[in-house]
């Protein structure tokens, strides 16, 4: 029980506050007269303002409360390194009996790995346990970690000490590989440079210098150096495909390390061609011959070398030799010297007229094989007996010619192989044909040269009567690609409508050069968040299921659904960062998830110091697991809260008011009394002075 005195108003305090005032004024002024019995008429003002503040005595019955310690506890994946887990829990146990003996109250946080890579996040943890705590009763908060802590500077304003239990073990020590800079996109066939760090941290052991690193590209054999330890290394790389490269880092384990987390790295970078080279080879010219060129030349990534035949040699017009050019095309150099230079090779209604001997043709068949790309747009003289297809070319054709030449209006259709074929899978969209509508899509074209297909091909377009419009085959390692038509033009100048020649074209050629979103038959993954989206994409039949193989070197089967024709997807969310490892058939691919380093193992040996200034400001320290759980004292608000194998608690003597009473120190009526008496007294005096 409390009690303590106060007053309470019987009228306004402002009027009480005026009352005063005035009465003051008069007592002072009767002094100043030297009125007889002025100080007794100050007596009866006084008594009669105490009784107008009516004094009163207030009597509390109060419950103490207890005090309350926070307690983050950090459950992170650094937290499981060594024997830091079983540390955390001893000393959590400890340290709640010796709370109890005390008489506190504890409130615990467990705090885990934070989303998208975001560290340990104890801070804002403990900002939001506190937002729920009476600040009141808040004698200190503990924070059982191994002190790498990534979010200092949310650090909450506690009105106690705090202190870290530093978990972890003075002889600990890792070996961490980091990689400083790496490209988000290199180019193809150029060398580029990625750097390497290994730097041993903790208590290594002596002696070693350098560290064997392995680099393997899409899980492909791997190659073997060393690196220096504690020094940066420069690694030329080429990367060896176009489209998304995973390269993956790897030191072996060192004995005695606490983690081999670290010890690798995974980047993923984009292939990407500097510039297309093309060679358009034009035979005759025809209307259709300004749409190659112009697609090419608006393409600021194409360099094109145009090689067109104005003037055959059988032609006699009497032209003088002095009015012809008087520079040789280089078609020795270019079809001899550096043909592998170019990626695309466009045969464009050319016909064999001498100019190109069969050497020069033969090397081409031979540059498709080692990986080149031909594309044949064919007009009548492909079906003629000066036919490119009779040359040393046949053996790479997807096609032969029937020396049928149909004349006649049909509007291309893709077949049912080109529903699943990426280069021509939803290519309707991109018609002014409405879907709904049977109208056809695009517009007509008036002439296709009839050919002969091999069952192998992928006919993947169609004119009139399903004739074969444009075939694909894969030669060697190189790709063929023919168009049986050369009215794409007619699409180009928006005859009817048009059509999608430059979708049409741009993805034949990317698929020529086997940009991996073109594939036909190909497995690929991709993640947003810890979501990943595994997509099969294939021309026949149904895919089996995917064998998937995590970080860790467990497996489990995914059953893929159709999205669309040929394309198969399913999803599945990961569990765990680092490489994956996808299989289905023939087909097999990896994929990264998460990030290069994850941040947890950034830093993995125990240290105050990441928080050492949140320590100081709140008087808190930090005791080491590994010497004991530390006592538990109290210390006064403001005093030194930390010592050698002990930690301090300010009580806080909060409580709760159960009841509250006020009463009247002295009735009203008595101080009335005693003003009248003064009063009267005042009166008597000055009656008597004056007789």
């Amino acid at each position: 029980m409390t009690q303590s005195v106060l007053f309470d108003p019987l009228i306004p305090l402002s009027l009480l506050a005026g009352i005063a005032l005035m009465m003051t004024a008069l007592c002072v002024l009767c002094a100043a007269r030297r009125l007889p019995g002025w100080w007794l008429r100050l007596l009866a003002a006084s008594a009669l303002i105490l009784a107008l503040a009516n004094p009163s005595l207030q009597t509390e019955d109060r419950s103490p409360l207890s005090d309350i310690v926070l307690i983050a506890v950090d459950e992170s994946a650094s937290q499981g390194l060594g024997d830091r887990s079983a540390q955390t829990e001893t000393a959590l146990e400890t340290t709640l009996d010796r709370i109890t003996d005390l008489g506190m109250d504890a409130r615990i946080v467990r705090v885990a790995d934070g989303e998208n890579n975001a560290g340990t996040r104890v801070m804002a943890a403990l900002g939001n346990l506190l937002a729920e705590t009476p600040r009141a009763r808040v004698a200190g908060a503990l924070i059982l970690s191994d002190g790498q802590i990534h979010d200092a500077e949310l650090a909450p304003d506690i009105p106690a000490p705090t202190h870290l239990l530093q978990t972890g073990r003075s002889t600990d020590w890792d070996r961490r590989l980091s990689v400083r800079n790496a490209p988000a996109f290199a180019i193809l066939d150029e060398e580029f440079t990625i750097t390497l760090r290994a730097d041993d941290l903790g208590a290594a052991p002596p002696g070693a210098t350098s560290t064997p690193v392995e680099i393997s590209i899409d899980g492909d054999t791997p190659r073997r150096f060393d690196i220096p330890l504690g020094r940066d290394l420069e690694v030329p790389l080429v990367l060896p495909h176009g489209g998304m490269n995973i390269l993956q880092f790897t030191l072996p384990e060192a004995e005695g390390e606490l983690t081999t987390r670290n010890n690798s790295a995974v980047v993923q970078i984009n292939g990407v061609r500097d510039r297309l080279r093309v060679l358009l080879v034009s035979g005759q010219p025809h209307p259709g011959q300004r749409t190659w060129r112009n697609l090419l030349k608006a393409d600021s990534a194409v360099d094109l070398v145009h090689f067109t035949i104005l003037r055959p040699p059988g032609k006699q017009d009497g032209v003088p030799v002095t009015e012809l050019s008087l520079i040789a095309f280089p078609t020795r150099e270019l079809f001899l010297e550096k043909i592998d230079e170019f990626d695309l090779i466009i045969f464009d209604r050319y016909r064999r007229r001498g100019i190109l001997s069969p050497l020069y043709l033969a090397n081409v068949a031979d540059y498709v094989a080692r990986g080149g790309a031909v594309l044949v747009a064919a007009g009548p003289d492909f079906a003629s007996a000066d036919s490119l297809y009779r040359s040393a070319l046949e053996d790479i054709m997807p096609a032969a010619p029937t020396a049928r030449v149909i004349e006649q209006g049909f509007a291309p259709t893709i077949t049912e192989m080109g529903n699943r074929h990426p280069v021509t899978q939803g290519l309707e969209a991109y018609g002014p044909g409405s879907a709904d509508s049977d109208a056809p899509p695009w517009g007509r074209w008036f002439r296709l040269t009839e050919l002969r297909t091999e069952p192998e091909t992928q006919t993947v377009m169609e004119g009139p009567d399903n004739a074969p419009l444009l075939v694909l085959d894969r030669v060697g390692e190189g790709r063929v690609a023919l168009l049986a038509s050369d009215h794409v033009w007619l699409w180009d100048r928006g005859f009817e409508g048009g059509g999608p020649q430059l979708e049409l074209l741009r993805r034949l050629a990317h698929w020529m050069m086997k940009e991996p979103e073109l594939e036909e038959e190909a497995l690929t993954a991709s993640a947003i968040g810890q979501v990943v989206t595994v997509t099969r994409r294939t021309l026949s039949g149904t895919p089996e299921t995917v064998v998937i193989t995590r970080p860790d070197g467990t497996e489990f089967a995914l059953t893929l659904n159709e999205d669309t024709p040929g394309r198969f997807v399913a999803e599945f969310t990961g569990t765990q960062q680092g490489l994956y490892r996808l299989s289905e058939g023939d087909q097999d691919t990896v994929f990264a998830l998460g990030p290069a380093a994850p941040r947890e193992f950034v830093d993995t040996i125990a240290s105050a110091a990441p928080i050492a200034s949140v320590l100081d400001a709140r008087r808190g320290g930090a005791a080491l697991l590994e010497a004991g759980t530390p006592d538990l004292r109290t210390v006064r608000e403001g005093r030194v809260a930390t010592g050698r194998g002990w930690v301090g608690l300010t009580p806080r003597e909060a409580f709760q008011t159960t009841s509250l009473r006020i009463t009247s120190l002295v009735p009203p009526w008595l101080f009335l009394l005693l003003a009248a008496m003064l009063t009267v007294f005042g009166w008597l005096r000055e009656g008597r002075k004056s007789t």
